[in-house]
């Protein structure tokens, strides 16, 4: 599936962003062009069931979304041999079942859900939070700017809710990968409910670095794009 994709800068440099489930290329508002002022063409996708691009096709939720699905459609999208691909939670499980077709020269995974069955996640939960407020969506998120929930407001109207409830069966995507399959960070929110300590000091024997932004929440180019920005250093 072509997937929709907007674009910063015109760089000689390619910067591929993957957004997190309910989510779409809008919440890179702050992040695609600080990489485009760095000298990066800047290419974000919406992944399917998600912003602009078509839904899944099928009987069931996970024949219309699975992380295979979602990978393949990164791959039928972009471009191979980009200088850096980052995705966001569901966005970095899905770059971690396309990296090796893409090839970046670099891969950054911020706090990828690749243990999302391990973290016992209700997909109920992301159901029901389509239909969240903005008082809501400020309350949970005190460090959001207002743009911020203005974007989460608009995401979740046009999210297919499907694509969670389809994450839900997919336990055979679960678990941490063996070894980066290209130069890999690993970015972390303080006190991840996804990657744990254990976790994360067995993905650092397996090859991949890890930076904790300390203070950050699940979304961390949101809660603090600062620090954010600042535990990219070396990557970017």
């Amino acid at each position: 599936m072509k997937l929709h994709t907007q674009e910063w800068g015109s760089g000689d440099r390619v910067a591929l962003l993957v957004h997190g489930i309910m989510s779409d290329h809008r919440t890179w508002r702050r992040v695609g062009p600080a990489l485009a002022d760095r000298g990066y063409r800047v290419i974000a996708v919406d992944l399917r069931g998600h912003g602009l691009s078509p839904r899944g096709s099928g009987a069931t939720p996970t024949d219309r979304y699975s992380p295979a699905l979602f990978a393949d459609d990164l791959v039928d999208t972009l471009p191979v041999g980009a200088e850096l691909a980052l995705g966001h939670s569901l966005g970095a499980l899905t770059l971690r079942y396309a990296v090796d077709r893409l090839k970046p020269q670099r891969a950054v995974y911020s706090d990828p859900a690749w243990q999302f069955a391990k973290a016992e996640v209700e997909p109920a939960m992301f159901v029901a939070f389509q239909q969240a407020g903005r008082e809501q969506i400020a309350a949970m998120n005190p460090r959001w700017e207002e743009a911020d929930i203005d974007v989460e407001l608009a995401t979740l109207a046009a999210w297919d809710s499907d694509s969670a409830l389809a994450l839900a069966g997919n336990h055979a995507y679960a678990g941490l990968p063996e070894a980066p399959a290209v130069p890999s960070l690993v970015q972390l929110a303080d006190q991840s409910f996804l990657i744990g300590p254990e976790d994360a000091a067995l993905l650092r024997e397996r090859g991949f670095e890890v930076r904790t932004v300390p203070g950050a929440g699940h979304t961390i180019h949101r809660d603090d794009f600062e620090g954010f920005m600042a535990s990219l250093d070396g990557w970017i």
